[in-house]
């Protein structure tokens, strides 16, 4: 798939999500097979860049290119700002967020909430897209409602404004993440553009992932909640769409080494304070549906140093392949 000056070597995209596709997450759905991980959502406020969080989010020290922001706002001026900014700091790809449904975002008329105003979306879109010699990939809902999806007309507007890519949640903004996604507005949007169209929601297998490429007609998926704890899912997708064949769930031993690996650079990247608050939510999905994982998940929450938090993660896979 051609991206600007990029050529992603297939069509599995790790999808952008807060507090959790940072640096570390990234590198290892990167080195399982996504060829692109979209980073966390960043504000487009400028009062907001030098914060510890925003620069958290920001760093990209190391990762594998193309790098990919994915910034949120709504004022058209602003958001191009941020998006030379962004560039400027070395994002290769910028991603605008008309996806989020948080209410602290759609408060602002930011993330989903934007869907409902196409004439501002045009606006945005345009500024943004003016702004940057960077290609400009774009992630939305449905629409606003059930009884409003007006994925079609966004895509369009999208398409005009010069946005070289498109992902699609298969929800609207007032679903949030209830109900189960749909796809029949995904395989509309993808008839009815000639851009890139990358298909979202409830994709928890490979077996899935080839029912809705089929159904959709869309260039690619991206994998969200599926991959928490489980960054290996992008090698079985991978090998289930190119091969037709299911592979095995990988050894408790390379479990346990992406595992530590996780947790070592969540701590490199955060300290060791804030690390270890972050790193018990990565545990408990690492270990999740694995036998002891929901007693060692209550556990492991009451550690509060890294050292330990290893230790007792490394124990738990060992005490699993004893």
């Amino acid at each position: 798939m051609q991206l600007g000056v990029h050529v992603l070597r297939n069509g599995l995209f790790a999808a952008p999500m807060a507090g959790v596709t940072d640096r570390p997450f990234r590198t290892l759905c990167r080195r399982f097979g996504a060829s692109l991980a979209v980073s966390e959502m960043v504000s487009s406020r400028p009062e907001l860049r030098t914060t510890r969080k925003s620069r958290l989010r920001l760093e990209h020290r190391g990762e594998t290119g193309p790098v990919s922001v994915q910034i949120a706002g709504a004022d058209p001026a602003m958001m191009a700002d941020a998006a030379r900014f962004n560039a400027a700091q070395g994002a290769q790809i910028i991603d605008i967020n008309m996806g989020c449904p948080a209410k602290k975002v759609c408060n602002v008329a930011a993330g989903s909430a934007l869907l409902s105003d196409e004439a501002l979306v045009a606006r945005i879109l345009e500024a943004v897209v003016a702004a940057v010699d960077v290609p400009v990939t774009l992630k939305i809902r449905t629409g606003p409602s059930p009884d409003n999806r007006n994925a079609l007309r966004i895509a369009r507007i999208a398409e005009a404004a010069g946005v070289a890519l498109l992902a699609v949640h298969g929800r609207t903004r007032a679903c949030a993440f209830r109900g189960q996604a749909e796809f029949d507005t995904v395989a509309e949007v993808k008839a009815g553009v000639r851009i890139p169209v990358i298909a979202n929601g409830d994709i928890g297998t490979p077996e899935e992932a080839k029912r809705v490429l089929e159904y959709t007609g869309a260039d690619g998926i991206m994998i969200g909640r599926a991959a928490h704890g489980r960054p290996w899912i992008f090698r079985e997708f991978l090998h289930f769409l190119t091969e037709g064949r299911t592979l095995p769930s990988p050894a408790v031993t390379e479990m346990r080494a992406v595992a530590l690996e996780h947790l070592e650079g969540i701590y490199s990247l955060y300290g060791e304070e804030l690390g270890v608050r972050i790193a018990r939510k990565h545990i408990g999905w690492y270990t999740r549906g694995l036998p002891g994982g929901e007693a060692f998940r209550r556990e492991a929450v009451q550690i509060l140093s890294a050292p330990d938090q290893l230790a007792a993660v490394a124990r738990f896979y060992d005490g699993l392949m004893e």
